[in-house]
């Protein structure tokens, strides 16, 4: 971001259209995002677009021009604030030069857990670039500078494909005998009986659930789950409290050297329910 002199960054900023004179954007304590609400010109379509960039000056203009098409807009400069943020975004417009981390790994693990449409909006416009971006799950790639009505244009083509190939209802629902994990209502059931997971402990879950014929690594569930952002025994500490939650060791299964995967339920309804035992190795 190209942060002005002696000034400090506008983390966050809320502006309606009757706002946008006089609304003083530095009495806004969150970090990292920008928020603007408001109507002009109303489209035939509204989508609540999440603009990822790291300078703000640009990341303000654009957002100014998708709320005069009607639509709603939030900007975010980190990466972490992306990834945070993305899972209430119908279009996630992406610059790939963000201060921590490159915008290509940010699409990549938004792209591991979630379908949203992504369009790579960037400077790096090298063919290398384009192919990386477009194989790690970017629907599309426009490189700057760009006209409004082109970037416009794609988008409304892509939220087209995607609307004529919605997913499959059976996909939000994946069922593993009495276990059930709602995707979009990111609910877990066992047997009907709704168990309470904390947000970090359903996607690991649902990542499990999505893989279960896959081991998976402790590396590549910190990255998905975590952020690369960890200890050893965050994932041991979320394993046994899901674990002790289904009332079963046996829905994860631990694979000594590897990593874990999602247990077979005739196993885990055999197995009794007497948690964790602590000298186990995770």
């Amino acid at each position: 971001m190209n942060a002005a002199a002696g000034t400090s960054r506008r983390p966050h900023l809320t502006v309606t259209q009757n706002q946008q004179d006089d609304q003083n954007p530095t009495d806004r304590p969150e970090k990292h995002l920008m928020t603007f609400v408001g109507r002009d010109v109303q489209a035939a379509v509204e989508w609540n677009m999440l603009v990822v960039d790291g300078d703000a000056e640009c990341a303000e203009s654009l957002v100014k021009d998708l709320l005069r098409q009607g639509h709603e807009a939030q900007a975010v400069d980190t990466a972490v604030a992306a990834l945070s943020t993305y899972e209430n975004a119908d279009v996630v417009l992406i610059d790939l030069d963000l201060p921590d981390l490159d915008g290509l790994e940010v699409c990549r693990r938004i792209r591991a857990v979630s379908n949203v449409p992504i369009l790579v909006v960037t400077a790096r416009g090298s063919e290398l670039d384009r192919v990386l971006g477009l194989q790690i799950g970017a629907d599309d790639y426009l490189v700057k500078p760009y006209g409004f009505r082109e970037l416009m244009a794609r988008i409304e083509a892509v939220m087209r494909r995607i609307q004529a190939h919605p997913p499959q209802s059976a996909d939000s629902v994946i069922s593993h005998g009495p276990l059930e994990i709602d995707v979009s209502a990111r609910q877990v059931r066992l047997d009907g009986r709704p168990i309470d997971l904390s947000r970090k402990e359903f996607d690991l879950m649902h990542l499990l659930a999505s893989h279960p014929d896959v081991v998976m690594s402790r590396k590549r569930i910190m990255k998905e789950v975590w952020g690369d952002v960890w200890s050893r025994r965050t994932i041991d500490t979320h394993v046994s409290s899901i674990r002790s939650k289904l009332g079963s060791r046996s829905w994860i299964v631990t694979v000594r050297g590897v990593g874990f995967q999602l247990g077979g339920y005739v196993a885990a309804v055999r197995s009794a329910p007497s948690g964790d035992i602590a000298g186990d190795e995770m």
